[in-house]
């Protein structure tokens, strides 16, 4: 809209310039007096428009990781699939928060890599879900404002979504075979993130978005 008010700026004072005898289109004036009007957004509006940017960002980031993991298997089997989060995982969230102008993490107490441990703004929340998966509570994705106001924080739960990820995730020696039970001792030696069952939860999303960026989509 920025772009084209100077071009209707510039088409209403061309029509008033040819005289009085000359209506002015109706349309264009009034695309003119939109073109001026501030829209009012409410904090509803602004926690709902983070609430749905988060969930497509978080869809996309884990339908990118899941496509890539899914190739990485069939090419190099589960152990070269181990290595490719250890090189790949981190890299792919930070491209893809910077393509959104965001911060992306995936945050667990059950941490595999010790950077994926949670910061003292995400504890809270994560203990939030975990405590709702104890006691068989129902979670949903979730928008927390920073003290300053500048940011808003997106969370949502992630649970191990099927078998596959038992590989990986799994019981050692039942799920979990001994050559990559031995990679993922060498690659990640504070590993916590085995022993899961299929829908369990492993962690959660954290999504840093701009408070001005959210606001600037609506």
């Amino acid at each position: 809209m920025r772009q084209l008010l100077p071009a209707l700026i510039t088409i209403f004072a061309l029509s008033v310039s040819c005289g009085s005898e000359k209506k002015i289109d109706r349309e264009v004036f009034e695309q003119v007096q939109q073109a001026h009007e501030v829209k009012r957004v409410s904090e509803a509006d602004v926690y709902n428009e983070a609430l749905k940017w988060g969930n497509e960002i978080s869809g996309e980031m884990q339908e990118q990781l899941m496509g890539t993991l899914q190739k990485a298997m069939e090419e190099h089997g589960v152990a070269g699939a181990v290595e490719f989060c250890n090189v790949s995982a981190l890299p792919m969230l930070k491209d893809l928060g910077d393509k959104h102008g965001v911060s992306i993490r995936r945050v667990s107490n059950d941490f595999r890599n010790p950077a994926d441990k949670p910061n003292k703004e995400e504890q809270p929340l994560l203990e939030a879900y975990e405590y709702n998966e104890a006691n068989k509570l129902k979670y949903s994705p979730n928008i927390q404002k920073s003290t300053d106001g500048k940011v808003l924080l997106y969370t949502k739960a992630i649970t191990i979504p099927g078998k596959l990820c038992l590989n990986c995730h799994g019981e050692p020696g039942k799920d979990i075979n001994a050559e990559v039970m031995d990679k993922i001792n060498r690659l990640y030696p504070e590993d916590k993130a085995t022993g899961h069952r299929e829908g369990d939860l492993r962690g959660m999303w954290s999504i840093a978005m701009p408070q001005k960026a959210v606001v600037n989509r609506l």
